[in-house]
């Protein structure tokens, strides 16, 4: 266990004033729940917002509805690379997950397959800002809308940005966010569906109507969960919960099995204020983004396009080795620089099975090659500057060795 300053891989801000509505949520959680239906409603021009307990219970209450109003479609068409929690959020639904290489620079599907891996089966497409690159909208909807398939948005990672002037979330026929630690916004978990569809909104109601709402002893453990967190992910004591292998901070888990409930009463009150929070997050991942960018452009590839609030700025190394050495270097210097999906979805162990061996060689190299950089406002301009100066120490360091 080192003493160090250690940079979290991720955070959200959580304040002092929030964990007080927090606590104050659990005796008036109705009006906290109430306030943040409406400011939702308004901040994204949607007539129906539903609040539930995680992005993945979102995700599966969504696929839920559009399986009831589609049944003989079985099939969530998404990116072969992008966070576990949606191909087991399809799992739970009962639908069969269906897969689309990925152009390697943006995370995005890649175009020129897309429109065959989309078949007459396929009830769904899932494109999914990953880290807050929005997908292509325009291409996706026209596809879908030419075949009568659902389009939804996984705006989990996206939570304040746009595309062509349209907030991302509210572009698809529905749309989803997470609220779990390390977005954009945190109440240390929770998930927000929205959407204009009234035939959609009612399907998704008669699935909500009978969830149930977190008991006593889960609202005072999410209480304390995120009481703990506003304490150590302050980067002077990170180095505490990053020494502790039980944590599993880090770790890509393929859940097979979580709980669909509603937002707590609690949860909403930690979220008071949000809009200002959301505005601010994304503020300082945008100015720490380009300053990454500026200072690195020649040394490191990034995704193409125009500078938004990166969740994390995802990096490519040249190769696996050369992306384990910088991990390596930033896990011992506290740098935080982080891994991200070990595989692609193809390849994970629980429904490999599912694929019969086929490859999906851009996601695999994604795979081996990807590294994120921390975005969020705990940055401090010294940290900026250490970990510009390993990664550009390391990689020059590498490329004279290959001389």
């Amino acid at each position: 266990m080192k003493i160090q300053r250690t940079i979290p891989p991720a955070a959200s801000p959580v304040h002092l004033i929030s964990l007080l509505h927090g606590l104050a949520g659990i005796f008036c959680g109705r009006k906290y729940l109430k306030k943040l239906e409406e400011e939702l409603s308004e901040y994204f021009n949607m007539r129906h917002v539903l609040l539930v307990s995680s992005g993945k219970a979102a995700l599966t209450l969504i696929l839920n509805a559009l399986k009831s109003l589609s049944p003989e479609r079985n099939q969530v068409l998404i990116p072969a690379y992008t966070c576990f929690s949606v191909p087991s959020a399809i799992v739970k639904a009962g639908l069969e997950v269906s897969l689309c290489d990925i152009d390697p620079l943006t995370f995005d599907f890649d175009y020129k397959l897309l429109g065959e891996a989309i078949g007459e089966k396929t009830l769904c497409v899932v494109p999914i800002h990953l880290f807050g690159i929005p997908s292509d909208m325009d291409r996706i909807k026209n596809l879908c809308k030419d075949r009568g398939v659902f389009m939804v948005e996984d705006a989990a990672q996206a939570m304040g940005a746009a595309y062509n002037g349209k907030k991302l979330g509210t572009i698809g026929d529905v749309g989803f966010f997470s609220l779990n630690r390390g977005k954009n916004i945190t109440c240390g978990s929770g998930g927000i569906i929205i959407t204009n569809s009234d035939i959609i909104a009612s399907a998704i109601a008669k699935k909500y109507s009978d969830l149930k709402s977190p008991g006593a002893m889960q609202t005072i453990k999410t209480f304390l969960e995120i009481f703990c967190l506003s304490i150590f992910i302050n980067p002077s004591l990170y180095w505490i919960p990053s020494a502790l292998p039980f944590l599993r901070l880090g770790e890509t888990i393929f859940y097979n099995n979580f709980p669909i409930k509603r937002l707590s009463g609690t949860q909403a009150g930690l979220l008071m204020g949000w809009q200002k929070k959301l505005e601010e997050s994304n503020r300082i991942r945008r100015e720490n983004s380009e300053y990454f960018c500026s200072t690195l452009v020649s040394t490191l590839t990034f995704p193409s396009g125009t500078p938004i609030p990166y969740l994390r700025l995802p990096i490519l190394a040249r190769n696996r080795e050369e992306r384990d050495r910088l991990f390596s270097i930033s896990r011992r210097r506290g740098s935080g620089l982080s891994l991200m999906y070990p595989t692609p979805v193809n390849e994970i162990e629980e429904i490999k099975q599912l694929f019969n061996g086929k490859a999906f060689p851009n996601a695999k190299e994604v795979s081996e090659t990807l590294l994120t950089v921390p975005t969020h406002h705990l940055l401090s301009e010294r940290d900026r500057q250490k970990i510009c100066s390993q990664l550009s120490a390391t990689y020059l360091e590498q490329v004279e060795a290959e001389v």
